[in-house]
């Protein structure tokens, strides 16, 4: 029974400590590349590879880049980038959000 019961705290101080992510990094000084009408999907891939997610979002298809990092008791850092495409491919518009400092302008 004393083994069960140790694993048991084991495991329960590790989810009161631990961390979840979700997505992935991302290559973030690509971002001031991204041209409104001129940035391609392939374009994109250079510089970012593929996206986390694709989408529809008022008719436009849309590539998300993520990155999430949670934590119980520590900072929560997350990152996205949200592009949407014109019918040709190009870029239409696009949304980056970050709470990382370095990030910040």
């Amino acid at each position: 029974m004393r083994p069960v019961y140790t694993l048991f705290i084991a495991l329960s101080l590790f989810t009161l400590t631990g961390c979840m992510s979700a997505g992935r990094p991302f290559n973030v000084t690509a971002v001031p590349q991204i041209k409104i009408g001129q940035t391609t999907k392939a374009d994109l891939l250079g510089y970012l590879g593929e996206p986390w997610r694709t989408g529809v979002e008022d008719g436009q298809q849309t590539w998300t880049y993520g990155d999430y990092r949670y934590s119980l008791f520590g900072n929560t850092q997350t990152r996205d980038l949200v592009i949407r495409f014109n019918p040709d491919g190009r870029v239409s518009s696009y949304s980056f959000n970050s709470t990382y400092p370095q990030d910040r302008p």
